[in-house]
């Protein structure tokens, strides 16, 4: 409230008072107005906030809570809203006219504002990710200082216009508000709005409403600390930098504030001891206004010294200035003594003005006087001490509060802990009580003590500390509940007894006492405050030096405890308050650092630390002498170095590119993810329709990476994928590859949009959106308008990814792509556990299926480096560094330490580039191992013919200090002449790369690019460039590094991140792929010592300790370093010159530096890692090298390129060579090289040091800060690493305390399902809101999870799935179909041209009649049948079998693969839109319902009449005749022939069909084009249920239960039949219509089920006589054939029409006659009204098309086979005839039974099979004819003569077919001699006169076949057999039936 005078009058001030007040009074009605001198004198009223009605800070706090979900302590007033007027407007977010007022809306449209008004923006809690923009007066606004505002209100609305609103209460009724609390323009008026850059409003600077630092939120500095700040535009860099927190940030993160400066800068802050006075809180009601005398206490002395609470606020009903002056009401209320009144604790206050955000998160009673923090604390104690909050009530805090930090962390941890107990409800446990107070405590205590003092403590350990002591106290209750594993943990103390209050100061005492007072115990009598302000005393009369946590409890409060624990160890302090910040806080506090100059102490004091003075005058020094004749060894120009002789030395071999190949793994996953999308396509979810994809197409998304954009770019251009995917043609243009990548930052939503369009408008191609890095922003939408001034970026990948377009499109499958996956395994989350892809381990089960050449190297082997005593260990930690860091940390407590780091590192880094080139002294100030990185960056260029050197990553996350680092960097390298010895390359995210032009050409010469625009855009690019890369960028986004990286310097990460993700991340961009074909070389290897003191030290090996120089007495004592007990690369602080001169000495003062002498690393390698070699280096391994006008070469670390180096075009001198060898000899192994040595000798020397030779097969080195090391490096008894256990990470939280531990031999698949049963998503992760909890409902069907350790090659793995995703879509439409050659064409006749013409499109009836019949049989399936004989073939074959394949009964036919097309016919895997309706199955469309109809005809043959069943769809009905009255079935419709439509097909078409319900090709809609047609499908009766469920929309054909186990004959020989049956019913029921009968339509279309396609053959004849003419073949539908067929002319009088079967290799002579006269099959056109006197044979399963053509054509009918058609048969391998198995009858088990099998003697005790006699029959003499017929075998000039029926004797038997029939057509048999006689099941009209005809051969045999043994007797004795035929008993067989399956019977006889 108010102003900071301190009583003084203002003239200016009191005029201002004055018109307020005035005003006020007249709008005031009821309430008499505050007296203009109380306003200006009301200090003492000031920061007694109770004595003013309604305490202004603590009304507001207890609203906040109970906004906040949590129970105020004092119950508020409910506050009742008017009910808005009828009719306007109630929409959250607008007013009550109905305009919209949020900011996201209206941030670009003009907003009128008057004069001397400002816009601000109004917070609703209904809308908390929103502002309201409003127009407020700004006198009701407070200044900078939070002082001056007037009270009430004055307000337009910015949506309506509407003016005046003179009481905020009612302005928040017009904006719809909807307040549980009374309107406070204090509480929903949050910040200022301003233009932005581009004009747009954006959030600006929040209202300082004094006071408001109190509330809950996180604050970055102090108080008053808004005038130390200069004014800043808000949409600079600094705009959040003010005294209100940044709205947003989660509340249950406790964050800390960095600090604003010394207490003295802030004058206001500087508060008393003064105790509040206010209601305790058992106060029932809300606070009542209390005023108390000034004269009251020691009040008075507090007049001007407590800093100021804020604006006057608005008294509460019932005050009056008149109200008593003594605290009547609060006395009343509060009974009990008056130190009960002065300290009952200010039931709301938050803790900590500049740090609280924890305040709101969970409500705390303060208790006792409030603690003044005191001034002098900072400056003092060298750290903020962090105060994290027990047990109890927490005291108010006043004065310097910028100087202590609160933590709610503790309280939260012990909150969860108490809930243990609850877990076990649901097994009926709740008997079992949780774990006290107390002994929480105690064990936090236990805790403390076991902490070494360079650890820090975690609220993980405690959770599980917690867990385990409860679960030993109630082990008898929870054993039968769950096993407890064990857990890493001190010894929790038994609890036998439980520990009571009054035990507890003293345990705690005890525990603490053995820890050499790092843990101090303060009892307290009353209440927490008194042990604080006896720690504030303590801390600053510095008696808790040595103490880094002091626990402090009041153990007397009615059995229950007050706890708090401060952390105060200056290590453990700073880190903690740092972990406390958001990464954005992080980032601002350090830019806030940088901006104002605080950082320059820092640099004053390293210009202290150099005896010799600055180091830039050092630099400049050094400069001025060496400017213009450089000419040290170290600075001899690479290029020089690196040109070869004339002589032609060799080149580098090192730098070499492997070509880019899929490796096994990458195959494996991309397997996997397939599988994983056909298993969404199978399941009954029907939520991803396979079949209806024709293609695929993709996107990928990245995060806003220039590099890793250009990086996945450039995976995609060389993967091929887009020429693959049919996406490109031939040339791939950079542009084009651009349209599949999209970077996911402000220009996203536009790409992004084209890709949902494209996705809509084509429904037939499969959109794969890929999310690659998918755990980065998974922040909500919902949470974007808070963050969307800053980053537009915020919340993007929810916007687009999760929009309902995406989930709803039934073409997107989204693919999470990520190294962590920890935050997408949520209770939450959208992907199904079934949906998740882990990478394959290296040592699982089937690694061996995937041979690999290099070993991946990941965090693990990282870590087990660090385990194997007998090398270095790869991970490293710097003590040298974080000595000074620790030093420094304490000079300069105000600094955050990320600031301090990096100026550190930076100046190590610049004194070792100074010490290498040439000024020694300076390696005093810097460390050992950035002395070795530096060392081996500079000289490895020189160790190579061309010059390749070693990267050198060094990773600064803040891009400012980034920034900072380069500039300093590059400044020193320009002093000290390195400009062409290495690079520095700052990578920022959001830039490319800049690279200088030198290098450059070095790079273009080493990967021979020509082009000279090219430059590096990847850091793959940078391969064997010397280079230190500054990588920044809080997270790192997928970039893949190259292989010449050879140290990775972490050491300035943010080691306070403790979050699983975040170190991983971190670690990984040290992953690597090694190769395992060379040998590691293993154990030490001696190395000279450096004897020049003035030569800087060097080693030739990057993993080797370089040599570090001390006095001279040191230097010939190298101390070995134990390796078994330090990680650390040196692991004493080195102080290089023995004396405390020394800066590192002086620094290291406090952490007992130990004189060493220079630390001579063991000079080993790593070792060969062992275990199956995994995966090569990211992303990368898809590198080619190209060619001059390919795209850019990049190399990649795993798999570099070879670029062919030109001998000609690079020189080497002899001096230089004399300098490498000079250099090297020195430094390495041993080498006598000396400048005389032999050239050859030097360079094959310098090839096997290229830098490049080594990175192959040694990851690089890592340095990290310590505490992420001990981190990393510690595992726990299971072997898991520390870190693993961690919170997964930022945005998810723990579901319960109560969760087992992970362990090291969970798989990705068990850690992912425990993931997901124990994190939750915070309220701002984007999963927050899908609530479904686990349940199936709540995943997305069409989302996956990939995941995969870092740089292991998952996105080659991703674009080879959309390779193979794409082959399987094709392949889903293609087919297999028979591709077989015309067999017998040899035998065939020439038919006679000169009957018809080339181009004829009709058969012409004359002409085709005199053609011949061509017996020979044609069809490739009848290839092992037996050939049928013809008088014309008799004489050409006299003697000569035909060239045929040995007859192999399991000979492969052959297939070719075909692309479906337009016209093809389908099975029931097929679905389009097209043909839905056609199918009738649909989840969209009802089952149709269809009909049963009886429909029976008799027939003299079967002697009985014929039932068979029609099951028609009501959709179906008009092809049928129904009676009238009683809707029986009377025909099928049958069209004329005169008919000419061309809308219809006229020919009904059958289909019989077994055993294919699902494969049957019976979906014709495309193949007919879409034409109606009548489609009949004939099934057995077992069958019709499944093929109905399957096919609801077709007509059904049902045969009688008798043919159940019959063949294809009896289907064929009943459609037939019913066919003729309804020709009759249809020419009787026409013929009353006037039409004649013989103008119905007597054709049908007998059809295979595997019927596929149709083609027709183009003929150009080229003359109509001529024997040239071309050909070609295309698809047609079904229904083009079909009417072309119909239309022919005089149709009716052939009796067959057919077509060829396609085969890829017909030649001209099968086409070249238009029309055949021969057999046809698979598709028949079937004329039943010529052909009612010729049967199909019921009883037949194999050849029965054979056997009715021979009938047909010896019944004087046309057969005419159409040759320019062809018909494609599909390869089904299930159903049809396969589907009759041969068993035994007797036995279960299935035995095979061989054919000879099939038959045996009559009465004889042999095994009966369960099989049709006619089936055995027919296999038997396809298979064994040669027992019956042994003379024919082979005899092709002798066939067996066959009477009425064709069967299969197999191959190497010919048959002729003869008709028995009168007036029948059969040819010339004078002329043959017969090897045998078959007769089968002869009929009347074989007589003995008959076959006396017909002549054998002596010795030829017979064989009769009848239905029983009675007939058998009866046809011999009928044809006179026995005069001709001799017979004997034993030559009588059966089939192998028994009596009930009714057996054929054979005779057998040879010819007399």
């Amino acid at each position: 409230m108010g102003n900071s005078y301190a009583g003084q009058l203002k003239t200016t001030r009191f005029e201002e008072v004055l018109h307020s007040s005035i005003e006020a009074s007249l709008r005031s009605s009821s309430l008499v107005p505050r007296p203009v001198f109380s306003q200006l004198y009301l200090e003492a009223e000031q920061q007694f906030s109770a004595l003013e009605g309604g305490s202004r800070v603590d009304n507001e706090e207890e609203e906040e809570e109970g906004e906040g979900g949590l129970e105020p302590t004092c119950p508020p007033n409910p506050y009742q809203m008017h009910p808005p007027p009828e009719g306007c407007c109630t929409t959250d977010g607008f007013c009550q006219a109905g305009k919209d007022l949020r900011l996201v809306s209206i941030s670009n449209e003009p907003v009128d504002v008057p004069a001397g008004f400002l816009l601000v923006g109004a917070k609703s809690p209904s809308l908390p990710d929103h502002l309201l923009v409003c127009a407020v007066d700004k006198r009701f606004l407070p200044d900078d200082n939070g002082h001056n505002a007037l009270l009430g209100f004055s307000g337009n609305c910015v949506g309506c216009g509407k003016k005046g609103f003179c009481y905020f209460t009612e302005f928040s009724n017009h904006i719809n508000l909807k307040l549980t609390t009374q309107p406070k323009k204090q509480k929903h008026l949050k910040c200022y709005l301003v233009r932005n850059a581009q004009g747009a409003l954006t959030k600006g600077p929040l209202i300082c409403w004094r006071g408001s630092e109190f509330r809950g939120r996180p604050t970055t500095a102090g108080p008053c600390s808004r005038s130390l700040f200069p004014p800043l535009d808000s949409s600079g860099p600094l705009a959040a930098f003010s005294s209100e927190p940044t709205p947003g940030t989660n509340a249950s993160t406790p964050l800390g504030a960095p600090p604003a400066g010394p207490a003295s800068d802030h004058p206001s802050l500087t508060a008393a001891t003064s105790p509040a006075v206010f209601n305790g809180q058992d106060s029932p009601k809300r606070q009542q206004p209390v005023r108390s005398k000034l004269s009251a206490g020691p009040r008075p002395s507090a007049l001007g010294i407590f800093s100021n609470s804020g604006p006057p606020k608005k008294r509460h009903k019932g005050w009056s200035p008149e109200s008593p002056p003594a605290a009547d009401g609060g006395h009343a209320q509060g009974g009990g003594n008056r130190a009960k009144y002065e300290s009952s604790g200010m039931s709301c206050v938050p803790q900590v003005g500049s740090v609280g955000p924890a305040s709101v998160t969970f409500p705390v009673v303060a208790s006792g006087e409030p603690v003044s923090v005191p001034d002098n604390l900072l400056k003092i104690c060298k750290a903020k001490p962090v105060i994290f909050k027990g047990h109890g009530n927490f005291p108010y805090l006043c004065g310097n509060l910028n100087d202590v930090v609160v933590s709610p962390l503790l309280y939260a941890c012990y909150q969860n802990s108490q809930s243990i107990s609850r877990a076990y409800e649901q097994y009926g446990a709740s008997a079992i009580q949780p774990i006290s107070e107390e002994m929480q405590l105690l064990l936090t205590v236990y805790y403390l003590v076991q902490l070494a003092a360079d650890q820090v403590p975690l609220m993980e350990d405690l959770e599980q500390i917690f867990l385990r002591s409860w679960r030993e106290s109630h082990l008898t209750e929870i054993r039968q509940y769950q096993q407890a594993p064990q857990q890493p943990f001190p010894p929790a103390p038994s609890a036998v007894a439980p520990v009571t209050s009054a035990q507890l100061p003293w345990l705690a005492g005890l525990a603490a006492s053995s820890c050499n007072d790092s843990v101090h115990i303060i009892e307290c009598t009353y209440s927490l405050a008194e042990g604080l302000s006896e720690m504030f005393r303590l801390l600053i009369e510095g008696k808790l030096a040595k103490t880094n946590y002091v626990v402090i409890i009041c153990a007397c409060r009615n059995a229950a405890i007050d706890s708090c624990i401060a952390v105060t160890g200056k290590y453990q302090a700073r880190i903690l308050s740092e972990s406390l910040l958001t990464p954005a806080e992080y980032q601002k506090e350090v830019s806030y650092e940088l901006v104002t100059g605080k950082v320059d102490s820092l640099g004053a004091f390293f210009s202290t630390l150099c005896p010799e003075g600055d180091i830039d005058i050092l630099l400049d020094k050094f400069h001025q002498e060496n400017q213009g004749h450089i000419s040290s060894s170290l600075t001899a120009p690479v290029t020089k170095s690196a040109s070869p002789d004339v002589g032609g030395a060799p080149a580098c071999t090192s730098y070499s590119l492997e070509p880019r190949r899929i490796r096994p793994f990458q195959l494996a996953v991309a397997q996997k993810l397939l599988s994983h999308v056909c298993s969404i396509a199978d399941s009954s979810t029907q939520s991803l329709d396979l079949g209806s994809f024709e293609k695929v197409d993709f996107l990928i998304c990245i995060p806003p990476s220039e590099v890793t954009y250009q990086q996945t770019l450039f995976h995609v251009w060389h993967s091929g994928v887009l020429l693959e995917l049919g996406l490109d043609k031939e040339h791939v243009t950079k542009q084009r590859v651009e349209q599949y990548v999209l970077k996911l930052d402000a220009e996203a939503q536009t790409k992004f949009k084209s890709f949902l369009q494209n996705s809509f408008q084509n429904p037939h191609t499969l959109f794969v959106l890929i999310h690659d890095h998918a755990h980065w922003d998974l922040v909500s939408s919902a949470v974007h308008n808070l963050y969307s001034q800053s980053d537009p970026s915020v919340g993007l990948v929810d916007r687009l990814l999760n929009c309902r377009e995406v989930k709803e499109a039934p073409n997107i499958v989204t693919l999470h792509v990520t190294s962590f996956p920890y935050a997408l395994q949520t209770q939450h989350t959208l992907v199904s556990p079934y949906n998740e892809i882990h990478w394959p381990a290296a040592y699982g089960n089937g690694a061996d299926l995937y041979p690999e050449n290099k070993k991946y190297f990941g965090l693990s082997e990282f870590i087990e480096s660090t385990l194997s005593g007998h090398s270095l260990p790869l991970l490293r930690y710097d003590s040298s560094f974080e000595a000074m860091v620790t030093a420094l940390g304490k000079r300069f407590p105000r600094l955050h330490s990320a600031v301090i780091r990096t100026f550190v590192l930076v100046q190590h880094y610049a004194a070792a580039m100074m010490a290498v080139s040439g000024l020694p002294r300076m390696k005093n100030y810097t460390s050992v191992e950035t002395l070795e990185i530096t060392q081996n960056l500079i000289n490895s260029p020189r160790q190579c013919p061309c010059g390749h050197g070693l990267m050198v990553l060094l990773r600064v996350p803040c891009s400012p200090l980034a920034a900072v680092a380069y500039e300093r960097l590059a400044h020193v390298r320009a002093r000290l002449a390195l400009e062409q010895h290495f690079e520095i390359i700052l990578g920022d995210p959001s830039s490319g790369i800049t690279v200088g032009k030198h290098f450059v050409k070095q790079l273009k010469m080493w990967q021979n690019i020509e082009d000279a625009e090219w430059r590096p855009q990847t850091y793959l690019e940078l391969e064997g460039l010397p280079c230190i890369l500054i990588f920044s960028g809080m997270d790192p986004h997928g970039e893949s590094l190259p292989r010449s990286l050879r140290y990775c310097d972490l050491r300035l990460i943010n080691s306070s991140c403790l979050v699983r993700t975040a170190l991983e991340q971190e670690l990984g961009l040290a992953a690597y792929f090694v190769s395992s074909e060379g040998p590691l070389e293993k154990g030490p290897r001696n190395e000279g010592l450096e004897s020049d003191a003035e030569k800087p030290s060097s080693t030739d090996n990057e993993d080797e300790e370089p040599v570090t120089e001390g006095s001279t007495s040191e230097k010939r004592s190298p101390v070995k370093r134990e390796r078994s007990r330090s990680r650390d690369s040196a692991s004493s602080c080195r102080s290089s010159k023995a004396s405390s001169k020394s800066p590192s000495s002086a620094l290291c003062g406090e952490t007992s530096a130990q004189p060493g002498g220079p630390v001579q690393g063991e000079q080993t390698r790593s070792p060969q890692p062992c275990g199956p070699p995994e995966e090569g280096r990211g992303p990368g391994d898809k590198q080619r090298l190209r060619a001059s006008q390919g795209p850019p070469a990049v190399i990649s670390r795993h798999s570099p390129g070879l670029a062919p180096q030109p001998d000609s075009s690079l020189k080497t001198g002899q001096r230089s060579v004399q300098v490498s060898v000079t250099s090297s000899s020195q430094l390495s192994s041993g080498s006598s090289s000396s400048p005389a040595a032999p050239a050859a000798r030097t360079r094959a020397l310098q090839a096997a040091q290229c830098a490049m030779s080594k990175a192959c097969q040694q990851p690089p080195v890592v340095f990290l800060p310590k505490l992420v090391h001990d981190m990393v490096t510690s595992t726990d008894s299971s072997g898991l690493p520390k870190a693993a256990s961690l919170l997964p990470s930022h945005s998810v939280m723990w579901a319960s305390s109560f969760r087992p531990l992970l362990s090291k031999t969970m798989t990705s698949t068990e850690q992912s399902l425990y993931y997901r049963q124990w994190t939750v998503p915070r309220p701002s992760h984007m999963d927050y809101s899908n609530r479904a909890e686990g349940r199936v409902d709540g995943f997305h069907p069409r989302r996956l999870l990939l995941s995969g350790p870092p740089q292991i090659g998952k996105t080659g793995a991703y674009l080879q799935f959309l390779s193979v995703l794409s082959r399987m879509l094709i392949r889903l439409t293609e087919v297999d179909v028979y591709d077989e050659e015309e067999i017998n064409s040899h035998l065939g006749e020439e038919s006679d041209w000169q009957y018809l013409q080339l181009s004829d499109p009709w058969p012409d009836l004359e002409l085709f009649k005199k053609l011949p019949f061509d017996y020979i049989i044609h069809d490739p399936k009848y290839e092992d049948a037996s050939l049928v004989c013809s008088h014309h073939q008799s004489i050409k074959r006299e003697d000569r079998a035909p060239s045929r394949k040995p007859d192999d009964l399991y000979v492969r036919r052959q297939t070719a693969r075909m692309r479906l097309s337009k016209y093809a016919a389908y099975n029931t895997y097929h679905h389009c839109e097209h043909c839905h309706q056609y199918m009738g199955f649909h989840p969209r469309y009802q089952l149709y319902e269809s009909t049963l109809h009886a429909f029976a005809f008799s027939y003299s043959m079967l002697g009985e009449e014929v039932q068979l069943h029609f099951i028609i769809p009501k959709s179906k009905e008009h092809h049928f005749v129904f009676s009238q009255p009683g809707g029986q079935l009377e025909s099928m419709r049958l069209p004329l022939v005169t008919d000419k439509s061309h809308e219809y097909i006229k020919s009904p078409t059958f289909t019989p069909t077994t055993g294919r319900h699902e494969h049957g090709l019976f979906n014709l809609y495309h193949a007919m084009d879409g034409a109606s047609h009548l489609h009949v499908l004939v099934v057995k009766e077992y069958e019709m249920p499944i093929y109905k469920k399957y096919w609801p929309n077709h007509i059904m054909l049902v045969l009688p239960s008798t043919f159940n186990s019959a063949g294809v004959g009896a289907a064929h020989f009943l459609i037939k039949e019913l066919s003729y049956h309804n020709l009759e019913l249809e020419r009787n029921r026409q013929e009353e219509l006037g039409i004649k009968p013989q103008d119905i339509w007597p054709f049908i279309v007998i059809s295979d089920d595997s019927c596929v396609m149709w083609n027709v053959v183009d003929v150009d004849g080229g003359g109509e006589r001529s024997r040239e003419f071309s050909w070609s073949e295309r698809n047609v539908s079904l229904k083009h054939i079909m009417q072309h067929i119909e239309a022919a002319p005089n149709i009716t009088h052939y009796a067959l029409i057919g077509m060829r079967k396609w085969s890829s290799k017909t030649g001209s002579r099968e086409v070249r006659p238009p029309f055949s006269r021969c057999h046809v099959h698979d598709f028949i056109v079937l004329n039943v009204d010529l052909t009612q006197n010729v049967q199909y044979n019921q009883n037949r399963f194999l050849c029965d098309d054979v056997d009715f053509n021979l009938r047909v054509h010896s019944a004087g009918l046309l057969l005419c086979r159409f040759n320019r058609f062809s018909v494609m048969k599909k390869q089904i391998v299930v159903g049809g005839h396969r589907s009759f198995h041969i068993t035994s009858k007797v036995s279960d088990n299935p035995v095979a039974i061989v054919p000879a099998q099939y038959i045996c003697a009559p009465d004889s005790k042999h095994t009966f099979l369960a099989a049709p006699a006619q089936l055995l029959l027919e296999k038997f003499l396809q298979h064994h004819s040669h027992r019956f017929f042994p003379l024919s075998l082979k005899n092709h000039g002798h066939p067996v003569l066959s009477v009425d029926c064709y069967l299969n004797l197999g191959s190497q038997i010919s048959v002729c077919y003869v008709s028995s029939r009168p007036h029948s057509l059969n040819i010339s048999c004078s002329d043959f001699m017969f090897s045998g006689l078959l007769l089968y099941l002869c009929d009347s009209f074989v007589g003995a006169s008959f076959l006396k005809k017909f002549h054998f051969l002596k010795g030829a045999t017979l064989c009769v076949i009848c239905q029983d043994r009675n007939s058998l007797r009866q046809t011999v004795v009928r044809l006179e057999l026995e005069d001709q035929w001799q017979f004997r008993l034993r030559d009588e067989f059966q089939t192998a039936n028994a009596k009930e399956d009714r057996p054929l019977f054979f005779l057998t006889g040879r010819h007399i």
